[in-house]
């Protein structure tokens, strides 16, 4: 079997990496091409994970660089087919929900590529999220999915798919956490600030709900800050929310801002810290298995299961709920948690030992 294995965006190069592993012991039977679509192209948001990760270069890098997620969109779709007329594989396997997963499943089932959709069947509800659309247009071409919990298992069948395209084997995410956890690096900047164990906060925002209105991110940030309580908060800022943040001119003594971490340093600063502050889905999940209070500031979440079962809460995008929750997390009332089923760094063996069955 020939596999195109498309990876974009930073929150992919976590998920693939595992399966990349996974397959090298059957490389006789499944022959992989890795696809880098150059959905994020700068060293920060995808060199070093390659690197860190153990991922091998891409055999190919459609390099569609910046642009609106329409250009981005196109260009990927139009760079893909070209590559699958010239060279088709059996099967795409998409991950995740960012622009490159729906381009490249929507370019390879108008070929008759079947597509395979890792972490297929989640759900916000939210249709304002770019990434529920690509969710939802990704699954609805889907060939077959493997899932991450039965509640992404009960939406896809809901949607009417069929049991048998259906392959619940757990979070790929969490092959990659609990594989590199013993390598988790200090960076740099946790000896600069005199940061100790258990007694600062990490923050990440990038949605556009919380970072595209100036006076709304000030009043997050500032409500962030006065909960805080002079200890220290560590906020690695992305590109998208670096630009607003020029604008607004926030300074206060305890808040952090810092470039961009690679994985290995990053999920250093979270495993060691007091809690986490973020509108990330996957740094719920990984907040989640290592135990880490969880503070989601979104006013819904495709990852249901990191709240039930697991460490996080979610907050909402209004700045007045943020001060009850940073009560409850001084007050040491927050609660434990647990892992969900099937997030126990095998999840890439399983989905390899399914491919073999194709």
């Amino acid at each position: 079997m020939k596999l195109d294995i498309i990876a974009g965006a930073r929150p992919n190069f976590m998920k693939i990496a595992p399966i990349i592993e996974a397959l090298k012991p059957v490389q006789d039977k499944i022959q992989y091409r890795l696809i880098h679509t150059g959905q994020h192209y700068d060293k920060k948001m995808s060199g070093s994970f390659f690197e860190e990760l153990g991922i091998p270069d891409p055999d190919v890098n459609l390099e569609v660089g910046s642009g609106t997620q329409a250009e981005q969109t196109a260009r990927i779709m139009e760079r893909y087919e070209a590559l699958l007329l010239k060279d088709p594989a059996n099967y795409c396997l998409v991950v995740g929900d960012v622009t490159s997963t729906m381009a490249c499943a929507i370019a390879a089932k108008k070929l008759g590529i079947g597509v395979i959709h890792v972490e297929g069947g989640i759900r916000s509800n939210d249709i304002t999220m770019p990434e529920e659309i690509n969710r939802m247009v990704t699954d609805a071409i889907t060939d077959i999915f493997y899932t991450t919990s039965e509640v992404a298992n009960e939406n896809l069948r809901q949607l009417g798919h069929a049991e048998e395209k259906i392959r619940y084997v757990g979070n790929t995410m969490i092959d990659t956490l609990l594989k590199n956890e013993a390598r988790f690096e200090k960076p740099e900047i946790y000896n600069t600030l005199d940061l100790k164990e258990k007694g600062y906060f990490v923050m990440t925002l990038h949605r556009p709900a919380n970072v595209d209105e100036e006076q709304k991110l000030k009043a997050l940030i500032d409500e962030i800050v006065k909960g805080a309580k002079g200890m220290p908060i560590v906020f690695p800022v992305h590109p998208r929310t670096a630009k607003m943040l020029e604008g607004i001119g926030i300074h206060a003594e305890n808040l952090h801002l810092i470039e961009p971490l690679g994985y290995l340093s990053f999920n250093y600063l979270v495993k060691h810290a007091f809690a986490v502050i973020t509108d990330s889905g996957g740094i719920t999940e990984e907040t989640t298995v290592m135990k880490v209070p969880c503070m989601t500031l979104r006013d819904n979440t495709e990852r249901p299961e990191t709240i039930t079962m697991g460490t996080n809460e979610l907050v909402g995008t209004n700045p007045d709920k943020v001060a009850p929750y940073m009560e409850k997390l001084h007050a040491g009332k927050w609660k434990i948690g647990a892992i969900p089923p099937l997030w126990d760094g095998h999840t890439a063996t399983r989905i390899v030992e399914d491919l073999l069955t194709l």
